[in-house]
């Protein structure tokens, strides 16, 4: 079974003598090159965590078949994407989705889409071309790869978000989870809360699981959350009254007092432990908690149960996005509080704008035929 050591994976010798160019970096074993490279987005949380599994996932595979980064030629890396496609044997390399510390972890929950597998080659392309410029490498394998037009790859808008009708039957589902015992009642009003904090902020995960309460503050009667996001850039969303009400009632349900206090320490969600103290809760477990949702919305709704199974915390901040410019809220107000670099990026949301150009071009027509 293939187990996650505490630094990343197991240490396997660079397979290469005397290279051409100096080395940069001190890395004596493949694993140490890869952390190094890891080293450089320490400061970006999700980025790091997304490149050390597709990395992770690589040199487990290079231990299978008992081969070093240095080693690897162009068709070893057609292998690795047909992998992808198919991780077998399944029983070794799939199995649900669990923190990496668990004692059944699998680097895989299925075979990848070919999105993701683009995804990953395309990470694995940086790390050996950072480890080429540093001198630890002679070659990148991937940089043989075929160029594929991708220009209709992507389409422009956003599809990854829930319509009205099934952001009810998201909100129907949270309303009919168990809450007969304690530890029901518990998951109840946190994944209650969790969803209202992703669906009125439109929040990423990984602010979610680094907030504490003391991050919302009052300035001027008005409340704000003060978000530590990507590239550790400060933005600051409005706190309106049904978000409000909602922390207020998750507040009481932990023992705590109804609105948080300058520099609270406790987690904005965590786990219970004790009346009145909350304990941090990790990315990874948010996601899994959302996923849990979906998938019992998709088992009450069939008609819609693969989108709804597919859907993930990220859809929640495009739902968030949609539904606030469906609401009228202006574009550039939700640029902000989703803090896009661009408008543009916000744009996408705008679902509204393409059906009514689509409603204004039925005017061109050819007649009757």
């Amino acid at each position: 079974m293939p187990v996650p050591l505490p630094l990343l994976l197991p240490d396997r010798p660079a397979a290469s003598p005397a290279l051409a160019a100096p080395q940069l970096i001190a890395a004596q074993s493949d694993a140490e090159a890869v952390i190094t490279w890891l080293r450089e987005y320490e400061d970006s949380p999700h980025t790091f965590a997304n490149y050390r599994k597709e990395a992770e996932r690589l040199l487990l595979w290079c231990g299978e078949r008992g081969q070093t980064l240095a080693g690897l030629g162009r068709e070893d890396i057609l292998d690795y994407q047909r992998f992808l496609a198919s991780p077998q044997p399944a029983e070794r390399w799939i199995g649900p989705a669990r923190a990496r510390q668990h004692p059944d972890w699998k680097p895989f929950t299925g075979p990848l889409a070919p999105s993701s597998i683009r995804q990953a080659l395309t990470i694995l392309g940086a790390l050996f071309q950072y480890l080429l410029d540093a001198g630890y490498l002679r070659g990148n394998p991937l940089a043989l790869a075929r160029r594929q037009k991708r220009s209709l790859a992507q389409p422009p808008g956003v599809e990854r978000y829930l319509d009205a009708e099934l952001w009810q039957v998201v909100q129907d589902t949270l309303e009919a989870l168990p809450r007969s015992g304690a530890r029901d009642l518990h998951h109840y009003e946190r994944a209650r809360w969790l969803f209202h904090l992703l669906y009125l902020t439109g929040a990423r995960r990984t602010e979610v699981a680094r907030a504490v309460m003391g991050d919302i503050v009052q300035r001027r009667g008005l409340w704000w959350w003060r978000v530590l996001g990507k590239g550790n850039k400060i933005g600051d969303i409005p706190v309106g009254d049904s978000l409000l009400a909602a922390l207020q009632r998750y507040r009481s349900h932990c023992g705590l007092p109804p609105l948080p206090l300058p520099g609270e320490a406790t987690p904005l969600v965590g786990r219970v432990n004790q009346p009145g103290k909350l304990d941090t809760l990790s990315d990874k477990a948010i996601y899994l908690i959302v996923k849990q949702v979906f998938r019992l919305a998709a088992e009450r709704e069939p008609a819609q149960a693969e989108r709804l199974a597919a859907a993930s915390t990220h859809w929640l901040r495009h739902t968030a996005a949609s539904h606030q410019l469906e609401a009228g809220v202006p574009l550039l107000v939700v640029s902000q509080n989703l803090r896009h670099a661009s408008i543009q990026t916000t744009r996408k949301y705008l679902h509204t704008e393409d059906d009514a150009r689509h409603q204004a071009s039925q005017a061109h027509g050819l007649g009757e035929i």
